[in-house]
């Protein structure tokens, strides 16, 4: 992790357009049911592209599969002026702190910036929040669950996974190679992506108003993708800012984790899909961490909830055919082939599907010598 001086952004990390800033001509399209109003546009390095009155939208750069994150940037006025509040900052290394210093340049050149938000603790939206809050002098907003919770896992560095992991990971039937894989991997690379964050907070939680200038933005959490995820809604210009609680084209990791290795994930993420049902309406232009923005968010949130359930009915019909290890179960649940990549993440994905069976009185764990096989309930 750096050790706080800019400098110390590393280059690196194990982990995973032409502007139209200036052009009100974009293409509106559509897929799987939704519109997207900005098309595949994108804003370049160093600008922005305005979305509606109060929010503009930065793409910073990221290694990996999603390739990017989106920053959104809303309109702050205070007793000092108008300013900009920052939502969501990329990882700490240097290509993400790079294309903050070229919005400086940039977009932002005459910008103030007032707070800087997190949505939640993944190191993809806090992993800068800690070094724009100490070079801008403000501070950091984020719901207490998600804050904890990154302190925690911060303080909790190894060089080796902890044997807690390393049980899981066998339970679910990994064998041993890949088990001492994991075992050298350390337990260190989510402290390695983060910038040190500030000691002090502004908590937030859901319901809040938080006045920004003109507008106000609601504050409206979820749960299952991490412990307290907050979304930003401006009801009166009718934007939603998801983060990952609502992405357009992919679904939000939700994992069984031994930090709570009992916990039912999926089912809180399920019960949030029906929240955001619930709270917000389906007109609002809804602004995502990865994707672009796009109109139709019941429909998506509908999509994502019966894909759920179609796996959790997938799974549930083979183990009642057979029993399974969760390793097992991963042809039903992802149509990509996994490897030792990806392999911790199918796991964590496999168990809170098996889990959330388990509460709905689905399957049964059976624990043989250390591995679960689930068996069909019936």
């Amino acid at each position: 992790m750096a050790n706080g001086e800019e400098d110390d952004i590393p280059a690196t990390s194990g982990s995973p357009d032409a502007s139209l800033t200036q052009d009100d001509n974009f293409t509106v399209t559509s897929h799987a049911g939704l519109a997207y109003p900005w098309g595949d546009a994108a804003p370049a390095a160093g600008e922005t592209i305005r979305i509606a009155n109060g929010i503009s939208w930065a793409r910073i750069p990221m290694p990996g599969s999603l390739g990017h994150i989106n920053s959104w940037l809303l309109d702050d006025a205070d007793e000092d002026g108008e300013g900009v509040a920052v939502v969501d900052t990329g990882i700490c290394l240097t290509m993400c702190s790079d294309a903050w210093k070229a919005l400086y340049a940039g977009a932002l050149a005459d910008a103030r910036i007032t707070r800087v938000f997190g949505t939640h603790l993944h190191p993809d939206h806090i992993g800068l929040a800690g070094w724009i809050a100490k070079k801008r002098g403000v501070k950091l907003w984020m719901t207490r669950g998600e804050m904890l919770t990154a302190r925690a896992i911060i303080a909790d560095s190894s060089d080796t996974a902890p044997e807690e992991l390393l049980v899981q990971s066998r339970a679910a039937g990994w064998d041993d190679a890949a088990i001492e894989a994991q075992r050298t991997r350390g337990w260190n690379m989510f402290q390695r992506m983060i910038f040190p964050l500030p000691r002090g907070y502004m908590r937030i939680e859901d319901g809040d108003r938080i006045a920004m200038g003109a507008h106000q933005w609601r504050v409206v959490t979820g749960s299952g993708h991490s412990p307290e995820h907050a979304c930003l809604w401006n009801e009166r210009e009718g934007i939603l800012v998801s983060g990952d609680q609502v992405l357009p084209r992919i679904s939000s990791n939700v994992s069984v984790n031994i930090t709570e290795p009992d916990a039912d994930p999926l089912g809180e993420w399920l019960a949030s899909i029906d929240k955001l049902l619930r709270v917000v309406p389906p007109d609002v232009i809804t602004c995502p961490a990865h994707g672009e923005p796009f109109k139709g968010l019941h429909v998506r949130l509908t999509a994502l909830r019966d894909e759920h359930r179609m796996r959790l009915y997938k799974v549930a019909e083979a183990v009642s055919e057979r029993p399974m290890r969760a390793v097992e179960t991963f042809p039903l649940l992802f149509s990509r082939p996994i490897g030792e990549h990806n392999l911790g993440l199918a796991t964590g994905e496999a168990l809170a599907h098996l889990k959330r069976l388990e509460v709905e009185g689905r399957v049964r764990k059976e624990d043989r010598d250390g591995v679960w096989w689930y068996h069909g309930v019936a």
